[in-house]
């Protein structure tokens, strides 16, 4: 799944990092899988503490990607936090970062920005998105 993450990003979240923090209280993993794949289609780790939840990594395989995975994986986490206590869920995102949409499509909203947050294995940088979504029960997908 390390295809899933493109290189000119330097993206901080190494194989070794997820597997260290799934260790941590609240954290979990979730798969998305296609019937006859050996591998995963897509992945989101997340973790809730204190009534919210955050959305650390969400990745598709990029011979997976425009199918509408991530978005039943996203839906997936949603539930899982609501169902695990929390009452909004988080996360932060490059700002060119194609997801975006797919965040604002599910409703969350923008709440913040970091400019020039991250950096690129070239040294340029790039700023930070931060988009929350309350689940209170008039959520529900938009698909």
């Amino acid at each position: 799944m390390v295809a899933a993450f493109d290189p000119r990003f330097g993206e901080a979240w190494t194989p070794s990092q997820c597997l260290g923090i799934l260790s941590l209280p609240g954290v979990w993993l979730t798969l998305a899988e296609v019937d006859g794949d050996s591998e995963p289609a897509a992945f989101a780790l997340s973790r809730v503490a204190g009534g919210e939840a955050e959305l650390l990594l969400l990745a598709t395989a990029p011979t997976r990607r425009r199918q509408g995975i991530a978005a039943l994986l996203l839906r997936s986490v949603i539930e899982d936090a609501r169902r695990r206590g929390a009452e909004a869920i988080h996360l932060e995102v490059r700002s060119a970062n194609p997801a975006c949409r797919l965040y604002r499509a599910e409703g969350f909203v923008k709440v913040g920005a970091r400019r020039a947050y991250y950096r690129g294995n070239a040294g340029e940088r790039f700023d930070a998105e931060t988009f929350s979504l309350s689940l209170n029960a008039t959520y529900s997908p938009t698909k």
